[in-house]
């Protein structure tokens, strides 16, 4: 039975992409932070695990108790929202360890065996913000542009060995608790810089103007996910929502 690995399951696109790979016969291994809080199905086939993405220790307990795993799917993330200016370098430390360092850490935990079967697959989550450049989102940006790039090139490092590598790229996704959680971060930490305030008002604005559009649902990233990892003509980067593949073709 084909194995698949999933960080940040607990909700979002993490859980749908778990339950996807679920209902097509695959066993998973759901982790997140908090096991106690899933409300993923009970089933056999349906492992919950503790993980911390920027625990050494938390990893290796994870992937061992995952078993030989076929394919990874690096989901955990942080979202983030503000100026430059009004983010604080602990801030910005915080959301490349877990948005590309943590990324990295699982990647090499599980390579090891995935070389010695001489097959795997491992399915990056990025973001369609890259297809243009977005105010607000300069940081978070910039965690997810290493995504793609440690993607493309670990992919060629890989390719003898029978692995392969592949990044989604999710749209706006109103339906996840992304801004929310980017917003109570945003509270946290005083808000917008004072200078900043208008732009960023009317870049929210914008922003809940373009979520009434075509957007991206959970289904529409465990889809791509699923695409991604079992189709082998399937291209490199690949984008998962309405929106995302309108900017994806120039839209």
């Amino acid at each position: 039975m084909n194995r698949v690995l999933v960080t940040g399951s607990s909700t979002g696109f993490g859980r749908d992409i778990a339950e996807y790979f679920h209902a097509e016969g695959w066993h998973v291994a759901a982790t997140m932070r908090n096991p106690a809080a899933s409300t993923l199905p009970v089933s056999e086939r349906m492992q919950v695990l503790a993980l911390d993405v920027t625990d050494p220790a938390s990893i290796a307990d994870a992937v061992a108790q995952a078993g030989p795993i076929d394919v990874l799917v690096n989901n955990a993330g942080i979202g983030w929202l503000n100026a430059l200016e009004g983010t604080s370098l602990d801030t910005v430390r915080g959301i490349f360890e877990t948005n590309l360092f943590g990324a990295i850490a699982m990647m090499q935990a599980v390579l090891p065996g995935m070389r010695e079967r001489r097959s795997g697959m491992i399915v990056n989550v990025s973001s369609s913000s890259l297809y243009k450049p977005l105010p607000l989102l300069s940081v978070y940006r910039a965690s997810k542009a290493a995504m793609n790039a440690l993607t493309e090139s670990v992919a060629l490092e890989l390719a003898q060995f029978g692995i392969k590598a592949r990044t989604v790229m999710p749209g706006m996704a109103p339906s996840t608790a992304f801004a929310a959680t980017a917003q109570e971060q945003i509270a946290a930490v005083g808000g917008f810089p004072e200078a900043y305030a208008p732009f960023a008002g009317e870049t929210l604005a914008m922003m809940q103007s373009a979520g009434q559009g075509p957007v991206t649902t959970a289904r529409d990233v465990a889809e791509a996910v699923y695409r991604a990892a079992t189709d082998a003509d399937c291209p490199m980067v690949l984008p998962a929502g309405a929106d995302a593949l309108a900017w994806a073709n120039g839209e």
